[in-house]
């Protein structure tokens, strides 16, 4: 059996149904090939049940400090496991609802097959019994957890986020292994929900935080809650119904493993030999990341299974790059966003625009800080733990990047985003309004710092009220 389209869509993720989207706009003919689940990673295992799970975490958390506001009772309150993750599967299978029902549960049939995909030529593809040939592809296929092959023999005592949320209940012990973004995110859940978290980092940095100052800050937060190693790699061994974790000269017995070292894209399977293609170091077809173009083929590549910006508005934005593209035969050039990268943890880890690691070498480059310790909102909530770092550059007051640890950072981190996508040097940014008491006056209180480190001085004031000229 053989079908004929304009352009062939593999993978009905955030990616897949974003191109999908650009190929229906402009009028094209298209067909949606997915393999597995339908729906978003960020829907099913990803973004939103890991958020529900983090925000029953934190609820129980604050009952911490409900003795110093004078809320008595908190030693009698019990978190049940088992409901609390009823409770996330149930907002989960909202929002895997809420994309199956808007998107592919719309489509009619032959718009959409199930089956995985592999490429025969640079023009058709081979899903199960049939051929599809289109005049171009977009290639959307995602990541899986990477779970080390000696490991899997532990079999149901090692999870990924694949597996945590379907659990009716949670151990009394658990090792993470890896602390970027997602396994320090639910390390820390884990352990406000009362589990015996044990945290192993080969790296010698967690959530990826390039800036020392920040990091050591968030380390020290983290430390407070459960126990981190790194800088060592971790082997696991059997013992009795539980698991020996070793890394270096440490050693702990707990009853599951957390696996949060990476994932891997869904390359595999796709017949990508059969294409001229160059890899990159890391074995993955190079493009053009404002293109989404695999060299000069038909076949552009977005999403995670890209191995770039592993987020979902970046997977959303390359998605409609590359079905914009598609639906024309195209190499269009689009700019990109400002990146923007959100931990959600307690306090949240931001990084906005050019990271540390980019700039530390720039002579040009200096740093405003604000500690938030003293901010007045911070401490009525009882969340006045973190930094705020801010670099810009000195000869022009341009804002160039920031690394934030605090309290609403996933809400301070848009605005400076924002004024960085716009252009604005610190200047103009002290000239727009400040609330009191808000979080943002961190912010604030970071330009300010950093006013006396420039090189170029304003002729316009930074007044509260700007003069009127009649």
């Amino acid at each position: 059996m053989e079908k004929q389209v304009d352009v062939a869509i593999i993978g009905a993720g955030t990616a897949g149904l974003n191109a999908q989207s650009q190929v229906k706009k402009a009028g094209k003919s298209f067909l949606l090939i997915n393999g597995g689940h339908w729906g978003t990673t960020c829907a099913r295992v990803g973004c939103m049940p890991s958020k529900a799970f983090i925000q029953v975490a934190d609820d129980f958390h604050r009952r911490e400090i409900f003795d110093r506001h004078g809320i008595q009772g908190e030693q009698e309150m019990k978190l049940d496991l088992n409901e609390s993750l009823e409770h996330v599967r149930d907002m989960r299978d909202i929002f895997v609802d809420r994309v199956e029902g808007s998107t592919t549960d719309e489509m009619p049939d032959d718009q959409k097959l199930e089956g995985y995909a592999t490429f025969i030529d640079a023009t058709s593809v081979q899903v199960g019994d049939t051929i599809v040939r289109a005049k171009s592809f977009v290639i959307a296929t995602g990541t899986r957890p990477i779970v080390p092959e000696a490991w899997k023999k532990f079999g149901d005592r090692i999870l990924t986020t694949d597996e945590l949320f379907e659990q009716d209940s949670l151990p009394n012990s658990m090792a993470v292994i890896g602390l970027g973004v997602i396994g320090l995110e639910l390390g820390q859940s884990l352990a406000r929900k009362g589990v015996k978290v044990t945290g192993v980092e080969a790296g010698a940095r967690i959530a990826s935080l390039s800036d020392d100052v920040a990091h050591a800050v968030t380390l020290e937060l983290m430390r407070k809650e459960f126990d981190i190693w790194l800088g060592v790699k971790a082997t696991l061994q059997e013992e009795g119904a539980q698991i020996r974790v070793n890394a270096g000269s440490q050693s702990v017995l707990v009853d599951k493993v957390l696996v949060a070292i990476g994932r891997k894209p869904n390359l595999d399977n796709l017949g990508l030999d059969k294409l001229d293609l160059a890899l990159d170091d890391h074995g993955l077809p190079v493009f053009d990341p404002r293109s989404m173009q695999l060299g000069d083929l038909p076949i552009y590549i977005a999403g995670d299974v890209n191995g770039s910006r592993q987020i979902l508005h970046e997977a959303g934005d390359e998605g409609k790059i590359a079905g914009y593209n598609a639906a024309r035969n195209a190499s269009f050039k689009f700019k990109r966003k400002t990146p923007l990268a959100i931990t959600f943890c307690d306090p949240n880890i931001a990084n906005i625009g050019a990271s540390w690691s980019e700039l530390k070498d720039n002579p040009n480059v200096v740093v405003g800080e604000m500690r938030m310790g003293p901010v007045g909102r911070a401490l009525i909530m009882g969340k006045n733990k973190g930094v705020m770092r801010v670099y810009v550059d000195k000869t022009t007051a341009a804002v160039l990047g920031a690394t934030l640890v605090s309290v609403k950072a996933e809400n301070v981190a848009h605005l400076l985003a924002w004024a960085i996508q716009r252009g604005l040097s610190v200047y103009e940014i002290l000239r727009l309004p400040f609330y009191h008491p808000v979080i943002e006056e961190a912010l604030q209180a970071c330009f300010y710092d950093v006013l006396k480190k420039l090189e170029i001085k304003s002729s316009a004031k930074i007044l509260e009220l700007e003069e009127i000229t009649r």
